[in-house]
């Protein structure tokens, strides 16, 4: 389980007003809600807030948030930004406690070179990059393995073969492809070229009887 440290303080007022002179204070507008308790408005510094998110997963890193010198375990569930500038809005935190299960997405990671792409050249597409999972919280994962060292041309990987870590419930769909190994590429020039030489080939029999029967009839 991957774990990040944030910064966070209480704010009182609300609203978009409010909202864009903090962001012009250098700070985003935050919430964190969960466990039975209400919601509550925060601000967190802008510039800790984007190296955090340069650095971490965020959908599956636990961030310690300290409000104010107390600390919540939390994960974030939502990252809001401008549509045009590069600039945050909002963000939500969930707080998180031990014993009750949370739906997270984890990171799938592609292990190994497959037989088809070493020995083939084949390609290996990964159709899915994360598995969403029901687990809790001391026992998620950073990143869930998918070792692709034995599939060869033709072979692929669904989630209903993916080795899940304890304690760890996937929700997607058991039947959806996450990795597949397909056949190496044809280029058109030289497809075309061999096509060519077949042809060909098949018709240098019908020339040689051609000729054969004009010298018979000399």
């Amino acid at each position: 389980m991957s774990t990040a440290t944030l910064s966070a303080t209480l704010r009182s007022e609300s609203g978009k007003g409010a909202a864009r002179a903090l962001r012009r204070a250098g700070s985003v507008p935050a919430v964190i809600y969960g466990h039975k308790r209400e919601p509550m408005s925060l601000a967190v510094p802008t510039r800790e807030l984007e190296r955090l998110l340069e650095r971490v997963s965020a959908g599956s890193t636990v961030v310690e948030l300290s409000i104010d010198g107390k600390v919540s375990r939390t994960l974030i569930r939502e990252i809001q930004k401008h549509p045009f500038k590069k600039q945050l809005v909002h963000i939500d935190f969930q707080e998180l406690v031990a014993g009750e299960k949370i739906t997270v997405s984890v990171p799938l990671v592609v292990v190994g070179v497959s037989i088809g792409v070493r020995s083939f050249a084949g390609i290996l597409d990964q159709t899915m990059r994360d598995l969403e999972v029901s687990v809790d919280p001391s026992a998620m994962p950073n990143h869930i393995d998918i070792d692709v060292s034995e599939l060869n041309i033709g072979d692929s990987i669904h989630v209903r073969d993916i080795v899940l870590p304890a304690g760890v419930t996937v929700l997607s769909d058991p039947d959806a492809s996450v990795v597949v190994v397909a056949a190496p590429k044809v280029n058109a020039t030289d497809a075309a070229a061999d096509a060519a030489a077949a042809t060909a080939a098949a018709a240098e029999p019908e020339v040689l009887r051609a000729k054969k029967l004009a010298d018979d009839a000399k």
